[in-house]
């Protein structure tokens, strides 16, 4: 089966229908500074909530997680459990002072604890790797969207990076958040469509499914023994403890949905929805890979050699689903990275404005001046990341290089936060120190050592925070 005129019209209804929308906050948006960056705080809770997850969950999830279950098992599921603690922290922590500094900016804080240096060389490593970030999703969009449709990579990435950048940039935080809700349930329905009809597709019913998983071992979360140089139950876990802590308690994407909520139990309710969503979202992903095997594997036929892994899914989506459904399911998968390339330049467009221009402009700061800033930020936010997005077509293993670069940056974050959380007064030369021990633990964890390298960001965590630590008890 080929995709139909049908599937293109779904695709490009749901997809064009999405960007319109969002570009219809256009007026909303010019109102100010705090309506581009904040909507004001006066966005609905279940928005914010499902901005929250659609943040949380990008093209790579979508294809990742079931390419990941079909060559193994559920061990990246592991990954999924530790968000409960995350955005409990967040909750009980990270939501309260944030709304309590009243700063769109989540690296206001890093300037009162250590001073401006910390604030800005950790928004520089934010900035750096939303670039690599939205470069890297275009790319990772691209590929399937090639296999399915015929079109050229570049091409895809620059009519992707095209449409995304203008409604980001005509409508502000409000359309990108309004149009992450309305992507979020696409991208749910899409995949539930594809569990329901891979579990009843199976020739001799739903059990046969099980069978032949459990056969295989489908279904184990990993190995609980305490090696460090494989993906354990345990390394996996401690690794999305660490990552989640960063997402929901100090990354700007984040930070920012904080903000516009209402009030803020509204802002723990929405994120709470958000972060919990995740987790049954996450599952339905992985038991579609599984799926995928016992589907293929009960039907071997169906599957041409060379077809393996990330790209199973792909395939299943263009020949294995229904009319109709097919164009829903490619408009769920596009959706999905949309939503992170639209986070990704507003969030850094609101970080140009708050942590660089009011700090360094000497002259007239108008609110008209500032609206321009985030103008011509997003713009080239955009247009950087596109240009990122074409330069990473001759890279190989654009996924290893991404890990590695958002380790080195995303360690160093975290560790600082943490450090001005739990020392009340840590001097400036012991928090220089901790960041730089902490960046060569994580430079030789993602080049030399042996260990598995989920383990970067958890090490070089611990580096900074424990260094910084001691220093501040010995320099008292």
């Amino acid at each position: 089966m080929e995709l139909t005129i049908l599937d293109y019209i779904v695709f490009f209804l749901f997809v064009g229908g999405a960007a319109l929308f969002g570009c219809s906050f256009f007026f909303r948006s010019r109102r100010g500074v705090a309506a581009f960056t904040a909507a004001e705080g006066a966005l609905p809770t279940w928005v914010v909530g499902m901005s929250i997850f659609a943040t949380f969950v990008s093209s790579i999830s979508f294809l990742g997680l079931p390419g990941g279950s079909y060559a193994g098992n559920w061990n990246q599921l592991v990954f999924s459990l530790s968000i409960p603690i995350a955005v409990w922290l967040a909750a009980k922590i990270f939501i309260p002072l944030y709304r309590g500094l009243n700063s769109v900016s989540a690296y206001h804080y890093l300037e009162l604890k250590f001073g401006y240096w910390a604030r800005a060389y950790v928004a520089v490593c934010y900035l750096l790797t939303q670039l690599a970030r939205v470069g890297s999703i275009l790319l990772l969009l691209a590929i399937p969207i090639n296999t399915m449709f015929g079109w050229d990579i570049g091409t895809i990435i620059v009519v992707t990076g095209i449409i995304t950048l203008i409604y980001s940039l005509l409508g502000g935080i409000t359309a990108v958040m309004w149009t992450d809700a309305i992507q979020g349930i696409i991208l749910i329905i899409g995949a539930l469509v594809c569990a329901v009809l891979l579990t009843f597709g199976m020739p001799e019913g739903p059990a046969q499914l099980f069978e032949i998983a459990a056969e295989h071992d489908k279904f184990s979360l990993g190995s609980f023994g305490l090696a460090l140089t494989e993906p354990t139950f345990w390394v996996v876990f401690v690794y999305g403890l660490m990552t989640n802590l960063q997402n929901y308690g100090i990354d700007q994407n984040y930070v920012q949905r904080y903000m516009t909520a209402k009030s803020t139990a509204e802002a723990v309710k929405s994120t709470l929805f958000g972060g919990l969503l995740y987790i049954p979202v996450s599952l339905v992903f992985v038991y579609i890979g599984t799926a995928l095997f016992s589907y293929y594997t009960a039907q071997p036929d169906l599957l041409p050699e060379g077809i393996a892994g990330d790209k199973v899914f792909p395939y299943f989506i263009v020949h294995g689903l229904p009319t109709g459904v097919t164009g829903l399911v490619i408009a769920a998968l596009f959706s999905a990275g949309m939503s992170t390339i639209s986070t990704s330049i507003n969030s850094s467009a609101t970080i140009i404005l708050t942590d660089f221009f009011k700090k360094f402009y000497r002259g007239e700061q108008s609110p008209r001046k500032q609206m321009s800033v985030l103008y011509l930020s997003s713009f080239l936010v955009g247009v950087i990341g596109i240009v990122v997005g074409l330069l990473m077509m001759k890279v190989d293993g654009i996924l290893d290089a991404w890990w590695k670069l958002a380790s080195i940056f995303s360690g160093g974050m975290l560790g600082l936060f943490l450090l001005g959380l739990v020392c009340h007064h840590v001097k400036r030369v012991s928090a220089v120190i901790a960041v730089a021990v902490g960046l060569v633990v994580i430079a030789w964890m993602s080049f030399l050592a042996p260990l598995h390298t989920y383990l970067t960001i958890v090490l070089g965590t611990a580096a900074i925070f424990l260094t910084g630590f001691v220093l501040t008890k010995l320099l008292k």
